[in-house]
């Protein structure tokens, strides 16, 4: 696949993954916890996949075997412990500021890259990331950078750290594994991690099944989750991988900060929430970084040469994955 069609593919699980805080929170303030709502999320939107997976996997099992070690990652990594670290965050600290550090994963690679191959990227990529991160900043707000209580700190770390992970992980060779069937694996597993973890009482796992607000009327609970697990979870999450397997983990992961910006969209179309000019100016910048980022062509090092031992979305609430 092009670059170009890579691109696309990276603006539709952006997008994707921007829709779920505007449909989530009603869930939320319905009485779902956050736990029940990213593993009905997971395990429905894998649901939608598996057939799509079943077809792409005809005569090529071999490679979902072969590839069992990168599934695992991502289920236990890019689906699971990102929500989990997320929603842990959020406990103790400002949903903006967790936002804002579980979106530096890019920062993240570009660091580990220059830290591995001891060269310093070159100058459009730091400028890419400068406009990126102050874009970012004015999207999600300036509040948002403040002092906080310092385990939700750590929390919103990780969820960098697995968001890097997620994209590291989407971006390795595939060994013949469709996209759509690592998708589906991932979600798969994940989602019964997510399950086992929440029926084990640690974490609080409950849901309504009453009516919720949406689009000015009260709609029956399961077409907000319906919504979020088909367009923010198997879309986002096929597109999202087939993207980075195309533009490699640095670029595609920029592309991904654009979920903020359609988040903050969708929030203002569906909930009325305010959109400020400094949110499109945050837009733009995080736009101008991203092209930065492209100019300066294909990652300078393999994919490989960048892994790290742990495997995002993100997780949308709109107080805010998508997130």
């Amino acid at each position: 696949m092009s670059t170009s069609g890579g691109l696309v593919f990276a603006v539709i699980a952006a997008v994707s993954f921007g829709t779920s805080g505007a449909f989530i929170k009603p869930l939320l303030e319905a009485g779902w916890s956050p736990t029940a709502a990213v593993t009905a999320r997971a395990l429905i939107g894998a649901l939608v996949l598996v057939p799509f997976a079943l077809v792409s996997l005809r005569g090529r099992w071999a490679a979902l075997w072969r590839a069992r070690r990168r599934v695992l990652v991502m289920a236990a990594v890019g689906v699971a412990a990102t929500q989990l670290t997320y929603f842990a965050a959020i406990q103790t600290i400002p949903v903006s500021t967790a936002l804002l550090i579980e979106l530096l994963a890019p920062l993240l690679l570009v660091a580990v890259a220059w830290a591995t191959t001891k060269r310093m990227p070159r100058p459009l990529v730091l400028i890419g990331s400068a406009l990126a991160v102050v874009g970012l900043v004015l999207v999600i707000g300036p509040g948002s950078v403040r002092a906080v209580d310092p385990i939700g700190l750590l929390f919103a770390a990780l969820a960098m750290v697995s968001c890097a992970v997620f994209f590291v992980m989407a971006a390795r060779p595939s060994d013949g594994l469709p996209p759509v069937a690592f998708a589906a694996s991932g979600l798969v597993l994940g989602g019964l991690m997510l399950g086992l973890l929440g029926s084990t009482g640690l974490l609080p796992f409950t849901a309504t099944f009453t009516e919720v607000p949406l689009f000015g009327t009260a709609l029956p609970w399961w077409v907000p989750l319906l919504i979020v697990a088909v367009v923010a979870t198997s879309l986002a999450y096929a597109a999202g991988i087939t993207a980075a397997a195309t533009l490699g983990s640095r670029l595609a992961s920029f592309v991904a900060l654009l979920e903020v910006v359609f988040a903050s969209l969708f929030a203002w179309l569906l909930l009325g929430e305010n959109l400020t000019a400094l949110q499109l100016l945050g837009g733009a910048l995080i736009l101008s970084g991203i092209a930065a980022v492209r100019a300066e062509g294909p990652e300078s090092i393999s994919v490989d040469t960048v892994t790290v031992t742990t495997a995002t979305g993100q997780v949308p609430v709109v107080a805010s994955p998508s997130t």
